[in-house]
């Protein structure tokens, strides 16, 4: 039986409703699992993997089945037996991702290209993006649009306890691609 050609996928993923986007464009083995694909996505936005996730393809749903939440697991395929390649097959097809069912960040995952497969590239890689990755539990896409004013605005009565909360390392603009595939490396390797 002969062997299945191997690809690299160049995915772009993208927050939905935020403006100016924030976005990424990465590499990815296609031999990886959805739950892999869901770590490398975590970190390639900057979000901490601190909460439930799942991946929708057409009327499915992919996701870790939680033994505590027998409702969430109705319908829910387990991601990590299932190959990513198997959902996104076609160069342009899309799947959403949510992370965090609290704060309802959407993602949409597009297929951009698939590529030939090289044994030396490091997988995942983060090839570039779009502004930094919102603080977790702000509140979604509208908490996040507020927490924004208030950061930026030195006048707001607020804005010292929003700046202490989100961190020195926070700044709505910054992406650090050399940071971010270093954490890949260190991960998958």
């Amino acid at each position: 039986m002969a062997q299945a050609l191997r690809h690299i996928y160049q995915l772009k993923v993208s927050l939905v409703g935020m403006k100016p986007p924030i976005w990424r464009i990465f590499l990815i083995a296609d031999s990886v699992t959805l739950r892999e694909l869901h770590e490398a996505i975590q970190i390639v936005m900057g979000w901490t993997n601190t909460h439930l996730y799942e991946f929708v393809a057409g009327r499915k749903r992919y996701g870790d089945l939680d033994p505590d939440y027998d409702e969430f697991n109705t319908g829910l395929i387990d991601a990590g037996s299932t190959k990513f390649s198997a959902v996104m097959r076609k160069e342009k097809s899309k799947i959403k991702y949510e992370y965090d069912f609290g704060d309802g960040w959407m993602h949409d995952l597009v297929l951009e290209k698939k590529l030939k497969f090289e044994t030396d590239q490091q997988l995942p890689y983060c090839l570039t993006g779009r502004r930094g990755c919102p603080p977790e539990d702000v509140g979604g896409v509208w908490g996040y649009q507020e927490f924004l004013a208030i950061y930026q605005d030195e006048q707001h009565p607020e804005h010292n306890e929003m700046v202490e909360w989100a961190g020195d390392y926070f700044h709505p603009e910054n992406l650090d691609l050399e940071e971010i595939n270093e954490i890949l490396r260190e991960t998958f390797q």
